[in-house]
């Protein structure tokens, strides 16, 4: 089978498709052959080293995957071969088939297809886990979301706006903001234009925002919270500008707010029934019709460095999708 390959750490450039030996289910496993395999920001900081997962080459880059069940090890129920599904392991799913525990495996529905399926799991999953699970948003609060037009924050907005809350979406250029009208944001803020802070607090009339998500960090994590309201939530996903901020805490103090750090994947692992009935939710959201995960463009297995160089080179609008060419929807 092929497999995409990081060998010596590095930029995209670097990877290299090779034929590797096709794996066996150990006690538990199921083996899944990949249909479609949905990319992220951070597989470009684990091919170089820079990310708290750290394996040790050689090993292959994405996380999220959905195809079709083609063996089951020992003490497996509940699958049966042939089963469609979706599922999410750290890194290594850039190959045509995986070896992965059956229990982060989740049954996908004929009306689900497969590229669909593989672009809803990370970005989907972190967004509600942290807006359902972490921040308790309820109707009619307003959210700011920071890098909203990623991938994460084009979920996070559909989500939010599915909870009944208010969106006000920043980004860093007009286009970007297009995006996140389209998708439904109430309002944008350009903050490459215009003080963040300001305007944030000029469009709550004054109060700051219930809840802040930023998986950018950098800069203007701390104008965001200087804009969040009494008793907000400021939601850490992540830190796509490359800066992890340095914040004063007294200002957590002085708006009796919340700081709270969104671990997706580690909630995937010590929650794992939590994490899977978020998922079910999330599918029957997106087979209703309620969400619907942007793809912004797709690439056979061989193009996956040609692909991670797009979130390199900030184009990417949505989710990228890697698809191996197997049959199936």
């Amino acid at each position: 089978m092929k497999a995409v390959l990081c060998k010596t750490f590095g930029p995209p450039e670097m990877l290299v498709v090779e034929e590797v030996p096709e794996p066996s289910p150990r006690p538990g496993e199921a083996i899944v052959a990949v249909r479609a395999i949905g990319l992220n920001f951070f597989d470009t900081l684990i091919i170089e080293n820079k990310y708290q997962f750290r394996p040790q080459p050689p090993f292959s880059p994405g996380s999220e995957f959905a195809g079709t069940v083609a063996a089951l090890g020992d003490g497996v129920s509940g699958l049966a071969v042939g089963d469609r599904v979706m599922g999410y392991i750290p890194y290594g799913s850039c190959a045509e088939r995986l070896a992965v525990a059956a229990s982060q495996l989740t049954k996908i529905p004929d009306a689900l297809d497969f590229r669909t399926a593989a672009a809803l799991t990370v970005t989907y999953g972190t967004s509600l886990h942290a807006l359902k699970d972490r921040a308790a948003l309820a109707p009619g609060e307003t959210v700011a979301i920071l890098g909203a037009a990623g991938g994460v924050g084009q979920a996070a907005i559909e989500l939010a706006k599915v909870m009944g809350a208010r969106v006000i979406a920043a980004a860093s250029s007009e286009d970007k903001l297009d995006a996140c009208r389209e998708i439904g944001a109430d309002e944008t803020i350009n903050y490459a234009t215009a003080e963040f802070k300001e305007r944030l607090k000029e469009l709550t009339g004054g109060r700051g925002a219930d809840v802040v998500y930023d998986p950018v960090g950098g800069e203007i994590a701390e104008q965001a919270l200087r804009a969040t309201a009494w008793g907000g939530r400021y939601l850490v996903i992540g830190f796509a500008s490359g800066v992890i901020p340095r914040i004063p805490l007294n200002l957590v103090l002085l708006k009796g707010c919340q700081m709270v750090g969104v671990f997706w994947g580690a909630f995937t692992e010590r929650d794992r029934q939590g994490h899977q009935a978020n998922m079910r939710m999330l599918i029957d959201w997106c087979v209703d019709g309620r969400i619907n995960p942007r793809i912004f463009a797709t690439y056979p297995l061989e193009d996956t460095p040609r692909a991670l160089m797009d979130f390199v080179d900030r184009r990417v609008l949505g989710k990228i999708v890697i698809e191996t060419g197997g049959a199936g929807g």
